[in-house]
């Protein structure tokens, strides 16, 4: 390997660890501003193919990292997962490279390639899976989570991985004749980003407070390990959490069990369903409870199920999961991959089946949606909630696989960016942690510790009105589309004008890399 290929490999490697930390559980937000800069020296003046091969390795590294949790779920399912993830590095690398290749070298297009690589990841393949965008580091930052209010997190993206194109820009230029004009172009374009996030915060809808929701969350799982046979036997997490239940004493309007919190659905289980009717009547509350329902084919189908109690004890509705994890809770190409792959029938021995409608729920006039587990992950999911009247976000989780991994403090991450997008209050319940309640701005206000049994009560305050993010939905998705294409439009067309000016002869010469002088050789 020479020196060359070493030093860009390791650019790669170093831009992938730096945005990891950017994460939980290092969280060290804001070193996103500058993570991607070695990588996107790295790859300067590279064929496409050499920039998605880039791409890839930087992102194995920072999904490998940010994903470890996987482990716990062994190689056949980690690996996939993160070459899947990196693999949307490497188109956007693709892409990039494709881009120069038609002259088009900005870091505006670099930016709005990054979107639509992080879109594509989050609804491809199976659905997708959206934990790993680029704005989910500046969870902390005011700043970012008004931002996201204006464009949703692919806005944050999109600034953050201008500003590394930027900042990647200046460093490759540096030693060049024009450094100097690199500089105020690379410093211009900061400024550029600067007056975007002021205006972000000038048109930022602030929503309306509308009354209060008095939540109590039980977090009942105290066991950083499977059950034993006889703790199952011994109905351990529904015992568990209704003597949570118990402990509550101040009146609440609202009792949350978390996901798998019972064992059985407490619709067609006798004793289940009288406790939690019993729970409701004598606490005066809404009581929303999760369990493992059957599907239309008992043998084979189930459901994951919310079952929301009035405070008469009786049923007031249900939410089936609509978004389903692959291979968690239920198996893709499963009549070609079980007879493969038997320990597959072992660990999923019933396929979940995908609710048809989504979880809103009316208590007493407050208008409350219900998202289960990872659901709450997804932007463009979510926000069809709260432009059908939410005024309340309620997350249902069961985290409890992934021990004391970052998975748990990752997931409340994203949930703040969700409250900060719709301008909607956030209820995390967790079986085991970490439980939270977020504002309507996205700022946590109390937390649980991992693997401890206790309640967690707080005074919500419902939210009504709608941000621009969700008025408007994923513009910047579009407009980061529609950009890409008229730019390529108008390359292609300006190419075959100067092809007609010369006679037919279409001889345009390899486009400099991005940033760098004419005649750099990169």
């Amino acid at each position: 390997m020479t020196r060359a290929r070493a030093a860009r490999l390791a650019g790669a490697i170093a831009s992938g660890l730096a945005l990891a930390l950017a994460r939980p559980p290092a969280d060290l937000g804001p070193l996103a501003l500058v993570a991607l800069v070695p990588l996107f020296v790295a790859w300067r003046g590279r064929p496409a193919r050499g920039r998605a091969g880039l791409a890839f390795v930087g992102g194995v590294v920072y999904f490998g990292t940010l994903v470890s949790w996987a482990w716990y779920f062994g190689p056949i399912a980690v690996v996939p997962l993160v070459a899947v993830l990196a693999a949307s590095w490497a188109l956007v690398g693709a892409g990039v490279g494709l881009a120069d290749r038609l002259g088009i070298r900005s870091p505006w297009s670099t930016a709005a390639l990054w979107v639509v690589g992080e879109a594509i990841v989050a609804r491809f393949p199976l659905r997708g899976l959206s934990w790993g965008e680029v704005g989910y580091a500046l969870h902390d930052v005011p700043v970012a989570r008004a931002v996201a209010s204006v464009g949703g997190v692919p806005a944050v993206s999109f600034l953050v991985v201008a500003l590394n194109a930027l900042v990647a820009d200046a460093v490759v230029a540096r030693r060049a004749p024009a450094a100097g004009r690199a500089a105020r172009r690379a410093g211009a374009g900061a400024a550029l980003v600067g007056l975007v996030v002021v205006a972000a915060l000038v048109l930022r809808v602030e929503t309306e407070p509308a009354g209060e929701l008095r939540v109590a969350v039980l977090q009942g799982n105290d066991r950083n390990r499977d059950l034993t046979r006889a703790e199952r036997e011994a109905r351990y997490l529904p015992n568990s959490h209704f003597g949570l239940a118990a402990r509550v004493r101040d009146p609440v309007d609202l009792i949350v069990f978390p996901e798998s919190s019972l064992d059985e659905d407490p619709r067609t289980d006798d004793e289940l369903g009288a406790r939690v009717a019993r729970t409701a009547v004598e606490h005066d509350a809404w009581v929303l409870v999760n369990a493992t329902a059957d599907g239309p084919d008992p043998r084979t189908e189930a459901s994951n199920l919310n079952v929301l109690y009035d405070p008469d004890g009786e049923v007031a509705g249900t939410y089936a999961k609509r978004h389903l994890v692959p291979y968690g809770e239920y198996v893709p190409f499963g009549a070609v991959l079980r007879p493969l792959i038997p320990v597959l029938d072992e660990e999923i021995p019933r396929d979940h089946v995908p609710g048809g409608r989504a979880g809103l729920f009316d208590l007493d006039g407050v208008r409350v949606a219900t998202v289960i587990c990872f659901e709450s992950v997804f932007g463009h999911e979510v926000r069809p909630l709260v432009r059908d009247g939410a005024e309340v976000i309620v997350v249902s989780t069961n985290n409890r696989s992934y021990r004391r991994s970052a998975n748990s403090a990752q997931h409340l991450a994203i949930g703040q960016m969700r409250a900060a997008e719709t301008g909607r209050p956030l209820v995390q319940a967790a079986i085991s942690g970490i439980s939270a309640f977020v504002d309507a701005d996205g700022d946590v206000h109390a937390t649980t510790d991992l693997f401890e049994r206790t309640t967690l009560e707080a005074t919500v305050t419902p939210h009504t009105g709608e941000t621009l993010y969700v008025r408007f939905g994923e513009w910047v998705l579009w407009g980061s589309v529609a950009g890409l294409v008229a730019a390529a439009a108008a390359r292609l067309i300006g190419r075959r004008g100067r092809s007609v000016e010369s006679g037919g002869t279409d001889e345009v010469p390899a486009p400099a890399a991005a940033g760098a002088p004419p005649g750099d050789p990169r």
